[in-house]
């Protein structure tokens, strides 16, 4: 479960009030550690066994290993900030990886795809629309402010969708299943927002 840290969490960095008004979602704290939170262990899948699977309401499916992977275009996106349902935020991070557009040009999504579930290790998926994933800096990620990424953050390879709360971006993302339905993922069985835009505190199911 969740780890129980977020009362050791303190700011390093003083932001004026109204930059603060301006870039903190309502209901968060703002933090400069990035704190670990997931379900469950974390995975150990070796490069070599890694492969990315892309299937559904696609015309051209298709299977990547992680060599295979990595040597599509890369960005690194421009700095963003990123908001976890469990309240903290965390601002200016550099992610570089693969951006969801170039997974999107070559798999040909069907036109009555309009949301995709993006499954992960261990059986955990996450439902996001096809519209978030198109929005800039969405990106396939194996670095972080110009390091690898640890296990305990996704490495190999996670999913980041910074303007929604973060648990939409998967760690130790392994595909992506283009549908014509919103249907829940994990947490979104458990209770979660359907969408989860942190600046409307789509916490929960009920939340607008």
């Amino acid at each position: 479960m969740f780890d129980d840290i977020l009362g050791k969490m303190r700011p390093e960095r003083k932001y004026p009030p109204e930059e603060l008004k301006r870039r903190l979602p309502p209901g968060q704290s703002l933090t400069e550690k990035w704190p670990v939170l997931h379900y469950g262990g974390i995975p150990n899948t070796p490069p070599v066994r890694w492969t990315f699977r892309v299937w559904g309401l696609v015309d051209n499916p298709v299977v990547w290993t992680y060599e295979e992977f990595l040597s599509l275009p890369q960005v690194r996106t421009d700095p963003v900030d990123i908001h976890c349902v469990t309240t903290w935020s965390r601002f200016d991070n550099v992610f570089e990886g693969i951006p969801f557009e170039e997974i999107y040009r070559r798999v040909g999504p069907k036109p009555e795809a309009k949301y995709v579930m993006v499954h992960a290790e261990q059986g955990y998926t996450t439902n996001v629309p096809l519209e978030d994933l198109l929005r800039p800096n969405v990106i396939f990620a194996y670095r972080h402010n110009g390091q690898n990424l640890t296990p305990e953050h996704g490495w190999p390879m996670r999913l980041v969708v910074p303007h929604l709360y973060f648990w939409k971006s998967a760690k130790w993302v392994r595909g992506l299943q283009f549908m014509d339905h919103d249907a829940p993922g994990f947490w979104e069985d458990a209770g979660y927002h359907m969408r989860g835009d942190p600046w409307k505190e789509q916490r929960y199911r009920d939340d607008w």
